[in-house]
């Protein structure tokens, strides 16, 4: 950027690059809507005033003039796109920014999947920030594919896209001051990091020393006293709408005008068909407006106030010395599905909806797309489940939600315990796809709602071990078998066929299509699931996903079994 020529254009001495005459312009600093031109040089705004003379002068007759939108946390892998793809998407719904902790590639490529997300996001009209992933392995209960300590982040951190370190998913780690996990938290401080939470229902005195170690932010609360507490304690609050991850409404009452100010809005986990039939962040910007939130508030929780949390200065606003990143909108409400125009440092790179750039990414070949390791074919008596007691622990599947619900199940008096889809009992399977191995574990799940049939999927957080939800142990072998072979992905069997499946070679997390093939093929998948399988959840494979991820309350299962996450610990699947 050539300072000096912004000054001058700022000062009225030299012409624009671009000028829009008569915007209302959305002031996130006042919450107003003031009537001005806007200049923009040097892919910034020189100012807002009466400007005229420039290369391009465009009349916005009135129209909404916005800063774009960033999203504050979302794991890109689990789009199931490439960066570039991703932004093909969500550009033209007025995102043109996110912070995202590459934890998912991380758990299977460790440092080489963050430097692959850094490098296949490089050169891009878009701002892919992300965060060190702090929890690789999540814990010890499960077999990841990477570890990383203190030393492999430090390699990293002077990265100029390195934000902060990610979500301290350990948070028990903290608590009771575990030697690799305070390494961790040092070398954060030592760098002046930030620090991103990640602590569902911690509370008390737990969240107190929670907190102590740094750590900033979180996006895991589900309940509004929860959230209240944590802001309260000077924790920032990101209110979480994803495709699974439903907490926005259940959170908005938090936000008024003194507690806004430390309120953002966060996607976390998003397919690419809710992208493209809701949105992005646009999506919860236009709930919040439709559930009572004043429209610049909104925006600003959406812009100014995620670039103020990770310290992106001169970002998220339209004033002098800006990043020209602006959104031109018919009005507050119905258009942010689809803004008029977006521009990127003063360049038009989306409008009505439709994209207006290049976005060539580089190839992706070698390791990356060859992480699926099984050394011999699973058989269906791999998941026999033998009866050892009269009860055994199930997981509750909660709609909308990633917390499930520890249930007790009479078991009768058969030798073998089977799924019983007549009272939604369904077995679980969680196969370690790391080493080759093939270490695995049964349990039960409830809330897939299953008549017949198995899906299967290779996205499992946070190590990323095939996961399987089944009636027959012969369709769960067949589901797992295909999902190795295809490299990863999602698959629908039934009746001892594959029915229908989604690859996913890129580290058995994400496609190389593009996000509209993407999206068209899940679709598919969940139509024949729910048509096929009688499923009763609308995204089972995004419910799958998190079923075995040790971090969140209350019972979820691993590849080294059934784990109790308020006790931190490895539990028996039958209780005596």
């Amino acid at each position: 950027m050539n300072c000096e020529r912004l000054i001058a254009v700022a000062h009225g001495e030299q012409p624009a690059d671009l000028v829009f005459k008569n915007a209302r312009i959305v002031n996130v600093f006042t919450g107003s809507i003031e009537e001005a031109g806007v200049a923009v040089a040097e892919g910034c705004i020189a100012g807002f005033g009466d400007y005229a003379d420039a290369a391009e002068v465009i009349d916005l007759s009135g129209k909404l003039l916005a800063p774009t939108f960033i999203d504050p946390h979302i794991h890109l892998e689990s789009t199931m796109l490439t960066p570039a793809e991703f932004a093909r998407l969500v550009l033209p719904r007025g995102t043109t920014a996110t912070v995202s902790d590459p934890h998912e590639i991380a758990n299977v490529m460790g440092l080489e999947g963050i430097k692959l997300m850094l490098d296949t996001s490089e050169g891009l009209p878009f701002d892919f920030f992300f965060t060190l992933s702090s929890c690789v392995p999540a814990t010890t209960m499960e077999t990841s594919g990477a570890s990383l300590g203190a030393s492999d982040l430090e390699t990293l951190i002077d990265h100029p896209r390195i934000l902060a370190l990610a979500e301290m998913m350990n948070f028990p780690g903290v608590i009771y001051r575990d030697p690799d996990v305070m390494a961790k938290l040092a070398l954060a401080h030592q760098h002046a990091m930030i620090i991103d939470g990640h602590a569902p229902l911690l509370s008390g005195s737990d969240l107190n020393a929670y907190i102590a170690g740094g750590i900033r932010s979180e996006h895991e609360c589900t309940q509004l006293s929860e959230a209240h507490e944590k802001l309260a304690k000077g924790m920032w609050i990101f209110l979480r709408q994803g495709t699974t991850e439903k907490n926005l409404l259940e959170l908005l009452p938090l936000v008024n005008e003194t507690t806004a100010s430390r309120c953002c809005f966060a996607s976390d986990d998003l397919h690419p068909p809710d992208i493209l039939a809701e949105g992005h962040i646009n999506a919860s910007v236009r709930l919040a407006i439709e559930h009572g939130l004043k429209p610049v508030t909104a925006i600003r929780m959406a812009s100014l106030n995620p670039a103020t949390y990770f310290r992106l200065d001169f970002r998220g606003a339209i004033a002098p010395g800006y990043l020209a990143d602006m959104q031109v909108l018919s009005d507050l409400a119905d258009s942010l599905l689809a803004p008029l125009a977006v521009y990127k440092e003063g360049k038009l790179v989306a409008a009505e909806g439709e994209l207006r750039v290049d976005l060539t990414a580089p190839a992706v070949a070698g390791r990356a797309v060859q992480t699926v390791k099984l050394e011999r074919e699973l058989a269906p008596d791999d998941f026999r489940v033998k009866r050892d007691g009269a009860k055994l622990r199930a997981i509750r599947v909660i709609r909308g939600q990633i917390v499930t619900a520890a249930e007790e199940v009479d078991v009768g008096d058969a030798a073998f315990v089977e799924s019983r889809p007549d009272e939604d009992l369904l077995k679980l399977v969680v196969v370690e796809r790391h080493t080759g191995r093939g270490g695995h574990a049964t349990g039960f799940v409830r809330g897939f709602g299953f008549k017949r049939g198995a899906i299967a999927s290779s996205v499992a957080h946070d190590s990323h071990n095939l996961i399987c939800v089944g009636v027959s142990d012969a369709d769960i072998a067949l589901a797992l078998n295909h999902l190795a072979r295809m490299q990863g992905g999602f698959v629908v069997v039934s009746d001892g066929e594959v029915r229908a499946a989604l690859p996913l070679p890129l580290a058995g997390l994400m496609s190389l299509q593009s996000g509209r093939e993407v999206a068209s093929e899940l679709d598919a998948l969940l139509a024949v699931s729910h048509d096929e399988l009688g499923g009763a959840l609308a995204n089972p494979f995004m419910a799958l996903s998190f079923l075995a991820l040790p971090v969140i309350p209350q019972l979820k299962l691993t590849d080294r079994g059934l784990v109790d996450v308020d006790k931190f610990e490895i539990v028996p699947l039958f209780l005596r």
